[in-house]
């Protein structure tokens, strides 16, 4: 099993890298890591909603383009379904049950996800309808996916 995380933008404080860090280390006992990070575009002050769409779309195309036909992809999305951690890890159960090998999870820069990101998802993710920065959603993605494998591996961990 492979766990991808897509993300847009480069991740900079290193009280976040070394969270990430460490899950990513207590990961591997489970699955594979793979972390990319695809740059963003800038965004001018005072930007119309119709620059912010075009620049939307051009993240997400540069997004669409890292992933593999065969990748499941799970998007995190204030419009998504929002679910427990119990029930995030039987999702991810059920993609390795139903034989996919790569579950591929997209962050979305600071404007959102584009049209074309929205349309190859197979699962449309909400965490919380609070919003949070993207780079610290990336932390807290990891230590909800390493929660996943230790629920499904009938492992204690903290609640």
């Amino acid at each position: 099993m492979k766990i991808r995380i897509l993300t847009i933008g480069k991740l900079k404080e290193k009280y976040l890298v070394n969270g990430i860090n460490e899950y990513v280390k207590r990961l591997n006992a489970y699955c594979k890591v793979e972390m990319v990070e695809v740059p963003d575009e800038p965004i001018p002050d005072n930007a119309s909603e119709n620059v912010e769409n075009i620049i939307k779309d051009k993240e997400a195309d540069k997004i669409v383009a890292k992933i593999k036909d065969d990748e499941y992809v799970i998007v995190l999305d204030l419009h998504g379904k929002e679910i427990d951690s119990v029930a995030f890890s039987k999702h991810i159960e059920e993609c390795m049950i139903r034989g996919k090998s790569t579950i591929t999870f997209v962050i979305g820069g600071s404007l959102g996800l584009g049209k074309s990101l929205l349309q190859r998802a197979n699962y449309r993710l909400c965490f919380s309808k609070m919003t949070f920065p993207h780079q610290l959603m990336k932390l807290i993605l990891v230590e909800q996916v390493y929660r996943a494998f230790k629920i499904m591996n009938n492992q204690t961990y903290h609640k």
